[in-house]
């Protein structure tokens, strides 16, 4: 029901980049391509805002498993994983599009510039998979933090080896950034240092962790 509305949102960041007033506009090539497309938009719609849904449903399947006072420990992760999913969605739509689409749209060219005009014609199947592949793969790389202090609590890492590996975890976040994002270094940073930033945080709050747990018996 609300399709056009989100097509509209998610056409948006592009439509700013090609400026008021632009002719361009995004095409379709098969038959059903557009129907087609708008059912993956609703679809897609319905998994990002269900995710907490989701989330809450594989607790309930977990919870009964566990001690009241390890429900407990867990409880905050059910809150940090959709609020840092969410997260990595508007990091896509508020800050990766906004610099990339520009720089994509500037290898347009006029007649006077080059034999014929260089226009995008964009397929509007392929551009809004691309913003949907975006969008949640920034979203899943966000839980970072989640699954490694439930990795520390559960004492197959410690804070000290993840420091120890900073090194390694600087080089593989910009080669996510590269992997997962469209091949230009500012989308690559735009991953790369939000991952970077993270895995810090998961350092200090499995420090901090570790910490409180080895003040408990003597407490």
């Amino acid at each position: 029901y609300f399709v056009e509305d989100i097509y509209g949102f998610l056409v948006q960041p592009l439509a700013d980049a090609m400026g008021p007033g632009d002719s361009q506009r995004l095409i379709y090539t098969n038959l059903t391509e557009a129907f087609m497309t708008y059912l993956k938009v609703g679809f897609f719609a319905g998994l990002f805002v269900s995710f907490p849904v989701v989330l809450y449903q594989l607790w309930r399947f977990v919870a009964p498993a566990l001690y009241k006072n390890e429900q407990h420990a867990f409880a905050p992760y059910l809150i940090a994983a959709p609020a840092l999913f969410f997260l990595g969605g508007a990091v896509v739509y508020y800050v990766l599009m906004p610099m990339a689409w520009p720089f994509f749209l500037g290898f347009q060219s006029s007649a006077a510039d080059t034999a014929l005009p260089i226009r995008l014609e964009a397929r509007v199947g392929e551009y809004l998979d691309l913003v949907m592949l975006l969008i949640f793969s920034f979203g899943l790389c966000f839980q970072l933090p989640v699954v490694l202090v439930l990795l520390g609590r559960s004492g197959l890492i410690s804070a000290s080896s993840l420091a120890a590996k900073r090194k390694f975890a600087i080089i593989l976040a910009f080669i996510v950034g590269a992997v997962m994002t469209p091949p230009d270094i500012l989308s690559q940073i735009a991953l790369a240092l939000p991952i970077i930033l993270l895995y810090e945080i998961s350092i200090l709050l499995i420090r901090r962790t570790e910490h409180h747990d080895a003040a408990s018996p003597r407490s």
